[in-house]
């Protein structure tokens, strides 16, 4: 089963505390991340509603991501120094800020730069 399947397995409930802790965002960080509501977030982690097609795909690439950073690096405070330093592939953004902007594509794309050895 691919990686992307077993996340997909994860209660929405489970996947925004896990991301939520993991990458530092607060709750309206991450809502502005998945491009849904601080409530839409809230109704998530009661069970109320789940995400559907468009919402699922973005947590799923956060997911990912997520799991992208821990592969990458030796410790999760490795990450979070990672995602709190400016980037020049990102253009002088930290990746957390990218993040917070919605552009969590630009970040997978600056971390597999990274795996790459571009910044080595």
């Amino acid at each position: 089963m691919e990686a992307a399947e077993l996340k997909l397995e994860m209660t929405p409930a489970q996947a925004v505390e896990r991301l939520e802790g993991d990458l530092d965002l607060s709750r309206g960080e991450l809502a502005v991340t998945l491009s849904a509501t601080p409530r839409t977030l809230e109704r998530w982690r009661a069970g109320a509603t789940h995400p559907q097609r468009d919402a699922r795909r973005r947590l799923a690439a956060l997911l990912n991501l997520d799991e992208h950073l821990r592969d990458t690096f030796t410790d999760w405070e490795a990450a979070r120094e990672w995602l709190r330093a400016p980037s020049p592939y990102l253009g002088g953004l930290t990746p957390a800020d990218a993040l917070r902007a919605g552009r969590a594509d630009r970040v997978e794309a600056a971390l597999e730069a990274l795996d790459s050895g571009v910044f080595v």
